[in-house]
């Protein structure tokens, strides 16, 4: 079952559109293996209505991940999206936020940053304009 236009939440994360902008944000002690990946994908999908948004993907609950997983993420993720900026604070997801940048190579430009502030100012410039 699928969201309504405002908020979507299922096991793994929530997202809402603000302002031009997707806000994606996994939930606590989420480990992020093929299956998690295709769901959150899919419902993300379907709750974009395709429509493309620039996505501030707050990882910080994301407590590890697989090589399909993120492998996944990195091209089927990046359907309908502009561009993503990820926002990690602790010292191992940005690790791993590293690892997934420089391996899987997401096919949109993608950023990593310790603030909410930061990844919205490098997104504000992937917004369309209506």
């Amino acid at each position: 079952m699928f969201a309504a236009h405002d908020f979507y939440e299922n096991d793994y994360a929530q997202f809402w559109i603000k302002e031009g902008i997707l806000f994606f944000k996994y939930k606590s002690k989420t480990f992020i293996d093929l299956k998690v990946a295709q769901l959150v994908v899919t419902a993300r999908i379907h709750f974009q209505r395709e429509r493309t948004f620039p996505v501030l993907c707050d990882i910080r609950g994301v407590v590890g991940t697989d090589k399909a997983g993120r492998d996944f993420l990195a091209q089927s993720g990046s359907v309908l999206t502009h561009a993503v900026a990820l926002v990690a604070h602790e010292k191992v997801l940005l690790t791993i936020s590293t690892f997934y940048l420089q391996v899987s190579k997401p096919s949109v430009p993608t950023q990593i940053f310790t603030t909410k502030a930061a990844a919205l100012n490098y997104l504000k410039d992937f917004i369309e304009k209506n």
